[in-house]
């Protein structure tokens, strides 16, 4: 598997809903083994070219597949975090995220969970759960940060570009 980077329109896709679980099954080891090698956290479905609602993550507590989530309350009060993403290699910044959610998700056999996350994992289940919906984490940021990171970004999509034409 290989991991889009930005200017790759299926990261801007909202991704749909999985109902075949046995395909999740299916490419979940080779899916751990990227971003374990790629040295991420957290890969969302999306980031791999494939549009459905699905994300791998590890907050240090073990490797976890998270399908079809769902942020079902969130406290009011946000922090900032550095953040970085796979999908925009060498870029880092802070970003506001909520300080707990609380989440409803199924495994990679359907079964249901409810969890309350905070800290850490409530940052990356957000910066995920954003993948599926087209969102990546340099839009969460205010105009100044964004300007001052536009030629790191812009240089990103014209490495793909030339990757393309290959």
């Amino acid at each position: 598997m290989k991991v889009r980077v930005l200017g790759d329109p299926v990261l801007r896709k909202k991704a749909v809903p999985v109902t075949d679980f046995a395909s999740v099954r299916a490419i979940l080891e080779e899916f751990k083994m990227t971003m374990y090698s790629e040295d991420g956290v957290g890969l969302a479905a999306p980031q791999v070219g494939i549009s459905q609602r699905f994300f791998g993550m590890d907050d240090g507590s073990g490797f976890k597949m998270i399908v079809n989530p769902e942020i079902i309350e969130h406290s009011d009060e946000k922090e900032f975090g550095e953040e970085g993403c796979l999908s925009v290699p060498g870029v880092f910044a802070d970003v506001a995220r909520y300080k707990w959610v609380r989440v409803r998700y199924q495994d990679e056999h359907g079964s249901y969970h409810e969890e309350l996350l905070e800290g850490y994992p409530a940052r990356i289940f957000q910066h995920e759960y954003d993948h599926l919906n087209g969102v990546l984490f340099i839009d969460h940021l205010d105009s100044k940060t964004r300007v001052a990171l536009s030629q790191q970004l812009k240089k990103i999509m014209e490495e793909r570009q030339k990757e393309m034409k290959k």
